[in-house]
């Protein structure tokens, strides 16, 4: 009985490693876009208590208060703005990686089930050998034993 041995190992390998290394560049991916989310709702949450704090103010407001705090609360809004293109740039990129991991899942399945395959056929062409093997044993034995009782 011959040891079964996939001619295509090595690919299979390096498709295994590709898949690994999409899989990684994925998490990557969501793990910015995670971070993304996160200074989001910061710049947001700062957004909104800056508006409170506009609120909440009691008694006469100089002119230059009123200025200095609408310049804050603009420039909070382009942080959230900037923060916001960030994460639209993240959903791009975690589509763009949940796409190639899939394709190298794809590709590493393919090998494997043609190895599965081709393991099969190799395990039956092992058994039809030993089978034709022992067919040739018991003839060989029952024409010995015949030709001896003659």
């Amino acid at each position: 009985m011959s040891p079964f041995r996939f001619g295509l190992e090595r690919v299979r390998e390096l498709r295994a490693h590709d898949e690994d290394r999409a899989r990684e560049e994925f998490a990557a991916s969501l793990n910015r876009r995670a971070r993304g989310a996160a200074m989001l709702q910061a710049a947001q949450d700062l957004i909104e208590q800056a508006r409170d704090g506009r609120r909440t103010t009691s008694g006469p407001v100089s002119a230059q208060d009123l200025l200095s705090q609408q310049m804050w609360l603009e420039r909070l809004e382009r942080h959230r703005d900037s923060a916001a293109r960030e994460l639209d740039k993240s959903d791009t990129e975690l589509t763009q990686r949940r796409g190639e991991l899939n394709e190298a899942r794809q590709k590493r399945e393919v090998l494997e089930r043609l190895k599965e395959r081709r393991r099969d056929e190799h395990a039956a062409e092992n058994a039809r050998r030993q089978g034709a093997a022992l067919d040739e044993m018991a003839l060989s034995a029952h024409l010995r034993k015949t030709a001896g009782g003659r």
